[in-house]
């Protein structure tokens, strides 16, 4: 491995990703994946503390291909980035237990995010989900992560694993690096329903992976200004989700503001906009689809997730020694075995 410092982060696999995916993190992830060597974790453990009936798990291995070639049409390099499966390996599930004794029910019950997920799930809260934000931080300090980006509702939870691994370190030796938390600047993407942000279940998603017909027809779909009846009559930008979209997605900032200029003074119609709107956001994605019909199915995929959780794999493993060596628990089973071994040679050897 390199002497980059890493990055980790990384998405449960509950479907394609959208554009508020793209402006949110995976554009900051292209960015970053030369400056440090980066995991990008598919949490399908994760998954399982809001979703966790059978159709749900029976779809993780399409769901999981999906986010990976989406990330990879986007710009992340498989030969130079490490995708892997949090459920293939077991030793996060180890470290996990032995990073509970270290944080206390009453901390992790003052995190919002845990009963925000609750709630957006509507389900109790669960032991499980509780302990999110602990499996987040053997997830994160298994590949001894140096850089965390996350969304600003999970920036907390990094401060959690901060406080584990200096509570590990306190206790048995310098061992674990204390990672940071990044969260970047970028707002929140709204829908195209103009009401919440960009969700596939609320259905109001741009997928990456859309073609160039479906992003027509749901750009033509797009909430504008309610008041706005004609195009002859002044319309409001600010807020207007069909703007929002143009700020986000249309490099020529020339049109954009001319659009908006002339939007304001009732010279021109929604149609225009839309439509000027989809061919910057078709032009974007184009070079996207061209990579993903290299990686599309041809079982590289497949592969390159197998591949990476053998890497990261590998890394966990070594850190999972260390912890074990620093608190004592690596002498305490071979000491065991030893005696048992030592007294079964001895009963041999009189039986002869």
């Amino acid at each position: 491995m390199s002497e980059k410092k890493r990055l980790l982060t990384g998405d449960r696999p509950t479907g394609k990703l959208h554009l508020g995916h793209l402006v949110g993190s995976i554009t900051n992830r292209v960015r970053l994946q030369n400056e440090y060597e980066s995991f990008f974790l598919i949490a399908d453990l994760h998954m399982l503390t809001t979703k966790n009936k059978p159709e749900d798990i029976a779809r993780i291995d399409e769901n999981a291909h999906d986010m990976v070639l989406d990330q990879i049409a986007a710009g992340l390099d498989p030969d130079n980035v490490v995708f892997y499966m949090q459920s293939g390996i077991p030793e996060i599930h180890e470290m996990y237990t032995l990073f509970q004794s270290l944080v206390t029910v009453a901390r992790l019950e003052r995190l919002p995010s845990l009963k925000d997920m609750a709630r957006d799930a509507d389900i109790e809260m669960s032991l499980a989900l509780l302990g999110y934000p602990v499996l987040q931080a053997a997830d994160i300090l298994c590949v001894r992560g140096d850089l965390v980006p996350v969304g600003k509702d999970n920036i907390a939870h990094v401060e959690i694993t901060r406080e584990i691994a200096r509570r590990f370190n306190f206790l048995y030796g310098e061992t674990l690096p204390v990672p940071d938390g990044i969260v970047g600047d970028v707002p929140t993407l709204i829908g195209t329903d103009g009401q919440a942000k960009m969700s596939k279940s609320l259905n109001n998603s741009i997928f990456i992976s859309d073609t160039p017909s479906e992003v027509k027809k749901k750009v033509r779909g797009m909430y504008t200004d309610p008041n706005r009846v004609s195009a002859d009559v002044p319309g409001t930008v600010e807020g207007n989700p069909v703007f929002i979209y143009h700020d986000a997605f249309n490099p020529n900032r020339e049109e954009v503001e001319d659009l908006k200029a002339r939007y304001r003074e009732g010279k021109v119609g929604d149609v225009e906009v839309k439509e000027k709107l989809t061919v910057a956001i078709n032009n974007m994605l184009a070079p996207m689809h061209e990579r993903r019909a290299k990686y599309e199915e041809t079982g590289l995929i497949e592969e390159i997730i197998y591949n990476g959780t053998q890497i990261a794999r590998e890394e966990t493993q070594k850190t999972l020694y260390m912890m074990k060596k620093a608190m004592g628990l690596t002498g305490v089973w071979n000491r065991i075995r030893r005696k048992v071994e030592k007294r079964q040679k001895k009963q041999t050897a009189q039986g002869d």
